[in-house]
Order: structure tokens, then sequence, then C-alpha cells
């Protein structure tokens, strides 16, 4: 398989992060109100993210030689973000298209938001593992557009749901 070149692959992540960043800006001021087109296309530039971050992280020139337990660590933030991301997603049963009562059950009665958490963790373990020095300065900055994504969402939980301020108080993150 030809991987593109990491300079491709960067430029994708930073391509797909903006997408998702004008979305929630859009979806934050109200001119853009989620559906399920919208939301096929988020899945589809989210899938698209997953997979070049993936492969941007493997590719990687700039490595530095880390100890195995540290790589093996990295390897399993991704996995643990993985679960969480599978165990947010089977709790909600729903994305963009969510109507109903404020869900606090599962994993949410422990953390507020699990999916931005799996992305800070896909994030951060991915480069430790594969070692990458350019994917984890570009991941601090990718962690810094998911932060911005789960505060736009929390002002929209906040006046969405009375109960949140509550239960934010009550959860983590």
């Amino acid at each position: 398989m030809l991987i593109p070149s990491f300079n491709i692959l960067v430029l994708l992540c930073i391509v797909a992060h903006i997408i998702r960043l004008g979305y929630e800006i859009l979806k934050h001021k109200k001119l853009l109100v989620p559906n399920k087109i919208s939301f096929v296309i988020i899945l589809i530039n989210m899938l698209l993210l997953w997979f070049s971050w993936y492969l941007l992280c493997s590719s990687d020139s700039s490595i530095i030689s880390l100890p195995t337990i540290v790589n093996y660590f990295g390897l399993l933030l991704f996995i643990i973000g993985v679960v969480l991301f599978l165990t947010a997603l089977f709790t909600i049963k729903s994305l963009e298209t969510y109507v109903g009562d404020l869900i606090s059950t599962g994993i949410y009665s422990k953390i507020r938001h699990p999916m931005y958490l799996a992305f800070i963790l896909w994030l951060l373990g991915l480069p430790i593992y594969f070692g990458g020095l350019n994917s984890f300065a570009l991941a601090l900055l990718f962690i810094a557009n998911v932060l911005l994504w789960r505060y736009l969402e929390e002002l929209e939980l906040v006046e969405r749901f009375p109960k949140y301020i509550s239960y934010k108080k009550k959860t983590l993150f």
C-alpha cells in the first residue's frame, strides 16, 4: 500500500480538524441544525481524520527512541481510548441527532465527555507508541482543538439541560 507523504497527512489532519471545528462553531451559533446528512458528513470527516492520524503517526520521520514500556503505554492509551469511545457510543446510541434527556448513566455517570476524552487518548497514544516527535507536537495542537469542541458543547448542554450544572459537578472531564 502506498502511504501518502507525511506532509500530505499533516495537511489532511489539519483540514479535517478545521472542518470539525467549523461544524461545532456553526452548531454553537445555531447556523446549522444537526441532522442525518450533517452526521454522515462529520462521520466521514472523523473516519478520514482517524485513519490519516494513524498513518501520520506511523510514518513520522522524527522518531525518538523510547523505552519499550513507554511505547506500550502509548498503545495502552490508544486502546483505552477506543474502548472508551465504543462504550460511550453504545451508551448514547446516537450522536448528533440525539433528542432526549441528559444522559447520565453508564460511562456518562462518571465522565461527561467520554468521546472527547477518547480522542485525546488516541491523539496522545499513537505518537507515543510510534515514538513520533512531530506527531506528538501535532497532537498537542489537536488536543487544544478537541478541548475547544468540548467547550462549545458544554455551552450548548448548559443551555439545553437545566440539570447539567449539577451533573457537571459530579462528573469528570
